[in-house]
């Protein structure tokens, strides 16, 4: 059975509620699936998963969510290389702060990228301002992406 890790950076709860909402998703497609509320580097450096999806809420002006600092602290002070990582990225946000809007899924995405990890697909940004419950974008994204990596696979 292949193996996904959802991190979860979080602060009220809503990426981890997307994380939550999308797992059965994940298992009906014949996943593994693990969800990780205190993400750390060895969940992206010495893990066997096939996939890893991030769900990463934005807080303050575009920072990441407090549960999510250590483990992007321990990225760039490690500076692993990620050249094996295939993932997926929810960012939630909310377009009224502007510029920020998704920061934290933005500047996320940028240090994978930096440390040679591979995006599947295009990062889904979720607006607040536009969509009340955020699973409701993304279970249509998740749905997507899961047939996407299996036509790769097949």
């Amino acid at each position: 059975m292949p193996k996904l890790n959802i991190l979860v950076g979080t602060m009220y709860g809503g990426a981890l509620d997307v994380a939550e909402q999308v797992k059965p998703l994940f298992e009906q497609a014949g996943y593994t699936v693990t969800i990780s509320e205190q993400p750390a580097l060895v969940d992206i450096t010495e893990n066997d998963a096939d996939l890893t999806l991030f769900c990463v809420s934005t807080t303050g002006s575009g920072d990441f969510p407090g549960n999510f600092v250590p483990f992007v602290r321990h990225l760039r002070d490690q500076s692993p290389s990620l050249s094996s990582l295939r993932y997926g990225l929810i960012a939630l946000g909310d377009s009224s702060y502007g510029d920020t809007f998704c920061g934290a899924g933005r500047a996320l995405d940028m240090l994978l990228e930096d440390h040679g990890a591979t995006r599947l697909g295009e990062r889904l940004d979720i607006d607040a301002m536009e969509t009340f419950m955020a699973d409701d974008a993304a279970i249509p994204w998740v749905e997507e992406w899961i047939v996407a990596q299996q036509l790769k696979v097949d």
